[in-house]
């Protein structure tokens, strides 16, 4: 049983009108600035909302959540900013990095679907501790793959996967990426192993919290 529901996606930037307008215009959505800097991605539905708000900090690390997006050609992506860091060889993807070195991976179509956002990823320490897991708050059955495991049809999530792969690395800084789901209450989380790390005051409305390997999300209650 669910205990929780996608609600969207956020992104860290040192300079949201930037970031936000490369991706609205590689994933085909509206850019919308906000008075105050911060801004967001809108698309046919609001789970297809993707926030896009200023941080201090800059890129340091590798993005240990990305997203995977259809597209066209790696020429047009480049022309709109993104770079090639990693190329395709026999792999299906070309990792790619966005306008501030965020990493990406895109997969090429002759025919680009409607919907260009394909996954989230996210990188894992025990990827099959954490596919179970966040199966376990969606409600979801996991799938095995050859080297990853992924989660489909996650309720209120517009993207085809979620995927999980494990990586030699640990996670040492807060993620640039993250997303937000909503819940009745945040108690079934707790019990299931998240960490609460701010609680709702001041200038927020909602419970940020990481899952077991301190992946950070928020929780907005329904």
């Amino acid at each position: 049983m669910a205990i929780a529901r996608f609600k969207d996606l956020s992104l860290d930037a040192g300079d949201p009108a930037r970031l936000g307008a490369f991706w609205a215009a590689v994933l085909g959505r509206t850019w919308e600035a906000l008075d105050d800097g911060d801004g967001l991605l809108r698309g046919p539905t609001p789970q297809h909302t993707i926030w896009v708000n200023r941080v201090p900090e800059a890129k340091t690390v590798k993005h240990r959540v990305h997203l995977d997006i259809y597209a066209a050609d790696l020429a047009g992506l480049e022309v709109l900013g993104a770079t090639v860091v990693e190329p395709q060889g026999t792999r299906a993807w070309t990792v790619m990095a966005d306008p501030e070195g965020g990493e990406f991976c895109a997969f090429l179509r002759s025919e680009v679907p409607a919907e260009r956002l394909h996954g989230l990823a996210v990188d894992c320490a025990d990827a099959q501790a954490q596919a179970r897991w966040w199966a376990g708050v969606y409600g979801v059955s996991v799938i095995e793959n050859d080297g990853w495991l992924t989660l489909e049809r996650v309720p209120g999530m517009p993207t085809l996967t979620m995927d999980f792969a494990a990586v030699p690395e640990p996670k040492t800084v807060k993620n640039r990426i993250h997303w937000d789901v909503t819940v009745p209450g945040v108690a079934p989380l707790v019990e299931a192993g998240a960490t609460v790390l701010r609680e709702p005051g001041a200038d927020i409305g909602w419970h940020v919290l990481a899952d077991p390997e301190g992946n950070e999300f928020c929780a907005f209650t329904a």
